[in-house]
């Protein structure tokens, strides 16, 4: 590639990720959850799905130490966003049982669901089994049952979802966004720690 095309190649990548990052700012939801504190200088997004094995992954070997090493020092903050894959109902509906939980339950919640993953969604009958989890959380069935009618919370969901895709290029999950750059996969927290640090200079 000549130098001219290197130059309109980098300018057009460098324009990208300030449209996402201005496009990431600009975008908030009622129903976005927040794990830190609001005013920590790093801003982490996450897009995940809860019937996706890779976002499992991550819940289970990458966030934990993330969180110790950069939320609980209040270096970062996360905000948690669904982006439901197949099977979609089965998705949207774990997630909808994640936000009835509550504020204050709602990460202890979406950790069971993504810890016992393979369990519910192989068992007989996943609601039963998520019931299960949800109960665990201070949510009974009856609850629970009441959550999966809430047409609006299963809307909202949908539509930020759809919004993540088509306005900040999230494609698949899990992704990160981190100084509006979209980062695809489960990547481990070494990678994770690096493009922090190079976020916070």
């Amino acid at each position: 590639m000549k130098p001219f095309y290197r130059l309109l190649a980098a300018v057009a990548a460098l324009f990208l990720v300030t449209q996402t990052a201005a496009a990431a700012a600009d975008l908030s939801y009622s129903i976005d959850q927040v794990l830190g504190k609001p005013d920590a200088p790093i801003t982490v997004i996450e897009y995940a799905s809860t019937t996706c094995p890779h976002c499992a992954t991550f819940h289970k070997t990458t966030l934990p130490k993330f969180k110790s090493e950069w939320v609980e020092t209040g270096k970062a903050k996360l905000i948690y966003r669904d982006f439901p894959t197949g099977p979609r109902g089965l998705s949207v509906g774990a997630s909808m049982i994640a936000h009835c939980a509550g504020p204050d339950r709602y990460f202890g919640l979406l950790a069971l669901i993504m810890e016992q993953q393979e369990k519910w969604m192989n068992s007989q009958n996943p609601l039963v089994e998520l019931k299960k989890l949800a109960k665990l959380a201070g949510l009974g069935e009856d609850k629970v049952d009441d959550c999966l009618k809430r047409q609006d919370l299963a809307n909202a969901i949908n539509e930020r979802a759809k919004e993540g895709n088509e306005k900040l290029g999230v494609e698949s999950t899990p992704s990160l966004i981190i100084a509006g750059k979209v980062i695809p996969g489960a990547i481990p927290y070494d990678e994770l720690d690096k493009l922090l640090k190079a976020a916070s200079k």
